[in-house]
């Protein structure tokens, strides 16, 4: 059975916040509030966690998986970055936006696309996903909420619930959220990308 917190929208509960840090600390998969609906997260070094993540949502290690920061402070680390498109991304985030970067050696392989070695970053727009990320102090590995078979994230926490409470170890309620897609943008190859159109305005990468 999973454990099920109601965490304030605009003032996340910070004793919650730390439960939930020790709960991904200690290899679990936790259902968390996004800028773009919820998301599933691990522990970045944790192989088994992947796992039921990628059993929950019927995938392979094909996917493009994401790392869910802060800020910035820590893109250097894990991915290949030029100082142009730090500035872009600096004026852009945070937001509802998912970068496409070549990963560095710090990210497990096991994350990267198998063919371009790339990985995902979001700096999401979000209280409750902000405080949770500045107490873990390091990015959560992270993919969209989308069960197999659908093709938008899931937004309401009730019913995330009813689907998922024997699967994962903690659920986040933050409150029904919405559609919200992100923009996919690509700065992997020499020129910048825009892969998808979503909720983040495409024209400062255009």
């Amino acid at each position: 059975m999973s454990q099920f917190f109601y965490v304030h929208p605009d003032n996340p509960q910070g004793r919650l916040m730390k439960q939930a840090v020790n709960i991904i600390n200690e290899g679990g998969v936790i259902v968390y509030p996004t800028d773009s609906g919820y998301a599933l997260g691990c522990h970045l070094g944790d192989k088994k966690a992947l796992e039921r993540i990628c059993q929950i949502r019927n995938i392979d290690k094909e996917h493009n998986f994401t790392l869910v920061c802060k800020d910035l402070s820590q893109l250097s680390e894990y991915t290949r970055v030029d100082n142009s498109a730090y500035r872009l991304l600096k004026s852009n985030t945070p937001g509802a936006y998912t970068f496409i970067f070549k990963g560095s050696k710090e990210v497990p392989k096991r994350l990267l696309n198998p063919k371009k070695k790339t990985i995902g970053i979001r700096v999401p727009d979000n209280n409750i996903c902000q405080a949770l990320l500045a107490e873990l102090a390091e990015p959560i590995m992270s993919t969209s909420l989308i069960m197999p078979g659908e093709s938008m994230a899931e937004y309401d926490p009730e019913h995330i619930r009813d689907l998922l409470e024997h699967q994962v170890d903690l659920i986040i309620n933050g409150g029904h959220l919405g559609e919200h897609p992100t923009t996919v943008i690509d700065f992997s190859n020499d020129e910048i990308e825009v892969i998808r159109v979503g909720e983040g305005d495409p024209s400062p990468f255009e």
